[in-house]
């Protein structure tokens, strides 16, 4: 097996975590199978660099030097805001040269100034990617996963998703039991898949302002399985049903049907993850009723079915000794 060789590119203003969370599973992933990555960092001049948090790193050596890589990643910060345009320049001259191209965060707008992402479905931390959208409108920008796949090109959300996409393609290099072996290290699950959303329903939700509403929304939470029609929830908050959408869409931000949809796959999703309940049980405990209509809302959301969703990402059970 060939060694990759992964290129993470530093500069002022970088985010400390989108650089340290990929390169500890990449070096995690050496460190268990040796030979397989070959971990280098690089800034413009060779220069250390100091992270948003203050912190600052040493880098390998100077772009210029750097090996050329199979895996180029950048990841992002305030540093991205205002890029140097000489890093810009480097980017869009060596980041079609390898064999993965690859960003955290805010790394993608660096991409996309480096006309990178042109003509691809890409991703950034939620708080910025109407930005991305409106300053690179040849990029798809989607803001909800936590990190998209589009060919060689791969672009992550914020922070903690840079190690979700860095198992990904550990499991994609050397095969799941490898990368479930470094998510344990870390103490992380390998688990949440790439579509999974950035928020939560209650994240992604704003709380109501109005205490029947704000209960109205956690009754949801606690009783996926229940009738939550809007009559039904109306009913709850002493509210026509008319009333009763109008304001739950006007202070949350999202309509009722929506806030449950989102509320009853979060909780199949951790069924299916957490326990070993047949997907029947989980359908009715989830208030879809039936596994057919549970599957279909599995693949319109997350593009897979439920059976293949827990095959995937609940892990595998520890081993038991005599």
């Amino acid at each position: 097996m060939a060694q990759r060789t992964v290129l993470v590119v530093l500069f002022d203003g970088v985010q400390s975590l989108d650089v340290t969370g990929p390169v500890e599973v990449f070096t995690g992933a050496e460190q268990h199978t040796p030979g397989t990555y070959r971990v280098c960092t690089a800034s413009l001049d060779g220069a250390p660099v100091r992270t948003t948090s203050g912190l600052t790193v040493v880098p390998d050596g100077a772009l210029a030097d750097a090996p050329r890589p199979h895996t180029l990643l950048v990841p992002g910060g305030q540093g991205t805001r205002t890029p140097d345009a000489r890093l810009t320049e480097w980017l869009r001259r060596h980041g079609p040269r390898a064999e993965r191209l690859v960003s955290v965060c805010t790394g993608a707008a660096l991409l996309a100034g480096a006309g990178l992402l042109d003509g691809l479905r890409a991703t950034t931390h939620w708080a910025y990617c109407d930005t991305l959208a409106r300053n690179h409108p040849a990029v798809e920008v989607d803001p909800d996963p936590i990190y998209v796949r589009d060919g060689r090109v791969a672009t992550s959300a914020g922070v903690t998703s840079g190690i979700d996409l860095a198992l990904a393609l550990v499991e994609e290099d050397l095969g799941r039991e490898t990368a479930l072996t470094i998510a344990r290290h870390l103490v992380v699950f390998l688990r949440r898949p790439g579509n999974q959303a950035q928020f939560s329903a209650q994240l992604a939700a704003q709380t109501a302002q109005r205490e029947p509403l704000r209960e109205v929304q956690q009754w949801i939470t606690e009783h996926p399985g229940a009738d939550l029609t809007v009559e039904a929830l109306a009913a709850r908050a002493a509210l026509s049903p008319r009333h009763f959408a109008r304001a739950f869409h006007t202070e949350t931000g999202m309509t009722p049907g929506r806030y449950v949809d989102r509320v009853r796959l979060e909780n199949a999703r951790r069924l299916l993850e957490d326990t070993t309940d047949g997907v029947e049980e989980i359908s009715r405990a989830s208030g879809y009723g039936t596994p057919e209509a549970m599957r279909r809302a599995f693949v319109r959301t997350l593009g897979t079915s439920p059976a293949e969703y827990r095959r995937r990402f609940r892990p595998a059970p520890a081993p038991t000794h005599a």
